[in-house]
């Protein structure tokens, strides 16, 4: 396809009207324009492979994202050369080469603030009990475009003359908003695996919709997700719940079978509804909370995670159903399924903690005592902010009333962290004396000994707020007696 023509074709669904300029007797459109720019890193790489006898194309989701006007940090590049002989074309030219992707074809440049990769062309397949690729080198663009994960894709540019390459008819799908696989899904799945997923969360991040036949595929073979390792799950998860709006790619993730595979703790939550004590679909309302909360990885999987205890603690009583210290066992499911999935230490503590206590401010229907909101502003730590917002989007009631008035209760209880904020510096709350004081005044060295008396301490100032050193070393003194001990 010639530029002429793939103007033509991308022009109705994608660029609507735009006014063309002629550069190298061309009319670029000001989104594609900086990649042909005198003196820029692409027009200059391009001359690199083209003086070397070589091809180049952008490819991938750096033509899509340049076509819908997305930002796109790194750029992925496609070419005839084999990897000893990319390194050799960029060495001299590049600030920085990367070749840890060298067995799979793919070379990493850095050079005037453009960091890209740069991949033989080459047909990627999983075996049937592989978790990695068997790659294969190609001397034609079309295989290895076919061998991409969807349509949209699977559009090559070539540098520096933007010549299309487009033989699966991604332009179209990009202006149909489709998600399509090249060849037929139940290969092209079978080829990636995790591309069953990335289908779900394409339709995320762009607000795509997936073909029937990629859905209906992925309902048949989802069990092969098994064979994809928990960190490339993750990081597809992680994409999704940093989607504007994630629900329906979750309930869809759900319906088509392939959370079974990796998080079956989430369609546990589609429980079943008893004839006559109902409750609400716990599903649907995880889904909901989810897009209430803002687009933070941890508050999201918070919100993702916070009811998952519900489906262990049902019971069903006279007075209907209850779920007695779901938060409780939620936290243990939460950090379990964590772990399992490979997130950091620190974001399966954050998340575990944020289930934990999203219940504690329905507990205090009365007020909110000094001592009260302490051991709350205490118990949350820095992840007060979040809490306090994971606690309001999870009233999803249509009782107008109910919702009010929880939400009338929630802001007394901001306003008053605010006042003992500013009284009492919540954030930076200590006891007067520390560790080393107690050794000395007692004599006694590091021990639990030392451990029980700052407990004692703490328990104080959250019950009864700042004291004095006079205090504290009295009552350092009262638990030396209590012991027989002599200071």
């Amino acid at each position: 396809m010639g530029y002429r023509a793939f103007v033509d074709l991308v022009a109705p669904p994608l660029l609507g009207r735009f006014r063309l300029r002629a550069y190298s007797q061309v009319m670029t459109p000001s989104r594609l324009r900086w990649l042909v720019e005198p003196g820029s890193p692409t027009v200059e790489l391009a001359g690199l492979f083209a003086a070397a006898g070589h091809q180049l194309y952008l490819v991938g989701g750096s033509v899509r994202d340049a076509l819908l006007s997305r930002s796109h940090d790194d750029l992925d590049f496609t070419t005839d050369a084999r990897p000893e002989q990319i390194k050799k074309i960029v060495g001299k030219w590049a600030t920085a080469v990367y070749t840890v992707g060298q067995v799979f074809g793919t070379i990493g440049i850095r050079k005037a603030g453009m960091s890209a990769e740069i991949t033989t062309f080459r047909s990627e397949i999983y075996r049937d009990d592989s978790r990695k690729p068997h790659v294969t080198f190609s001397d034609r663009l079309e295989e290895d475009l076919s061998r991409r994960d969807f349509t949209v894709n699977a559009i090559a540019l070539r540098l520096p003359d933007l010549e299309a390459v487009d033989p699966y008819h991604g332009l179209a799908d990009l202006g149909r908003k489709l998600l399509r696989t090249p060849l037929d899904p139940e290969v092209a799945f079978s080829d990636d695996p995790l591309r069953m997923l990335r289908l779900f969360r394409f339709q995320a991040t762009l607000g795509f919709h997936p073909d029937e036949a990629a859905v209906e595929a992925v309902r048949s073979m989802a069990n092969r997700l098994q064979i994809i390792s928990a960190e490339r799950i993750r990081d597809e998860l992680s994409k999704i719940m940093e989607a504007p709006r994630p629900s329906r790619a979750l309930k869809a993730v759900v319906s088509a079978g392939l959370a079974d595979q990796f998080f079956p703790e989430l369609p546990a939550l589609a429980m079943e509804q008893d004839p006559v004590h109902r409750h609400k679909d716990v599903l649907s309302h995880t889904l909901a909370v989810v897009d209430k909360t803002s687009p933070d990885l941890v508050l999201r999987l918070a919100a993702l995670f916070h009811d998952i205890g519900k489906p262990a603690t049902r019971e069903i009583g006279a007075d209907g159903v209850r779920f007695h210290h779901h938060e409780v066992v939620g936290a243990r499911l939460t950090r379990d399924r964590l772990r399992a999935l490979r997130y950091p230490k620190e974001i399966v503590e954050q998340v575990g903690r944020l289930v934990f206590l999203h219940l504690r401010p329905h507990t205090l229907k009365m007020g909110w005592t000094d001592s009260a909101v302490r051991r709350y502003a205490n118990d949350a730590g820095p992840l007060l902010g979040r809490l306090n917002e994971l606690v309001r989007c999870d009233v999803t009631t249509a009782n107008r009333r109910k919702a009010e008035a929880i939400g009338r209760r929630l802001d007394e209880l901001e306003e008053r962290i605010a006042e003992l904020a500013e009284r009492e510096e919540l954030d930076r709350m200590r006891p007067p004396i520390d560790g080393n004081q107690v050794m000395e005044f007692l004599g006694i060295p590091p021990g639990p000994q030392v451990g029980e008396i700052m407990e004692i301490l703490y328990e104080r100032l959250l019950e009864d707020g700042p004291y004095s050193e006079e205090e504290a070393f009295e009552m350092v003194r009262e638990w030396a007696t209590k012991k027989r001990l002599t200071s």
